[in-house]
């Protein structure tokens, strides 16, 4: 079964590279959320592509535009950052890409993190406003986060270490 993804900042840099991966993997994994700032042509495009269960639009401004321009399919429709919360938190969504920018980030992986979800993070900010927090609620919560942003991941991999290279 493919895992199914929410992915925070889809219409980002990272988010659209991350879907370009998730759709030469099928099998592999299904796209559940999609979240957008404030690019709703390039979420409505994003959601008749990947058909998620749910696209949240972060500016309330937007609802009702992203409502209109998704009548045609079954895709529910949310706004603001309490809806990104409770998203991330459905029972629905097994990981998590984190890639709001700034510190708009930190309230939906607390969210993500709290409901023990799988949260490949991309968001430097988050680990550099919250970074004790952050830690103590992984370890609490049994949530795992896997850095996707080459600077954090880099060092991830380095503290990693691999096996035999003496």
């Amino acid at each position: 079964m493919p895992e199914r993804i929410a992915l925070l900042g889809s219409t980002g840099s990272i988010g659209t590279q991350a879907l370009d991966i998730i759709s030469r993997y099928p099998e592999k994994f299904q796209v559940e959320v999609l979240v957008a700032g404030n690019n709703i042509d390039l979420l409505v495009e994003q959601a008749h592509m990947y058909q998620p269960d749910s696209v949240v639009i972060a500016n309330p401004d937007y609802y009702l535009q992203l409502k209109d321009s998704l009548q045609s399919t079954n895709i529910k429709v949310y706004a603001g950052n309490e809806a990104i919360e409770q998203v991330v938190a459905s029972s629905s969504v097994d990981v998590v890409i984190a890639a709001i920018v700034g510190y708009s980030g930190v309230r939906p992986t607390i969210a993500a993190i709290k409901a023990g979800k799988k949260v490949a993070l991309a968001n430097k900010e988050t680990l550099v406003v919250a970074g004790e927090i952050i830690s103590r609620m992984v370890r609490e919560s049994g949530s795992i986060i896997i850095p996707v942003d080459s600077e954090h991941s880099a060092i991830f991999q380095c503290l990693a270490g691999e096996g035999g290279n003496r």
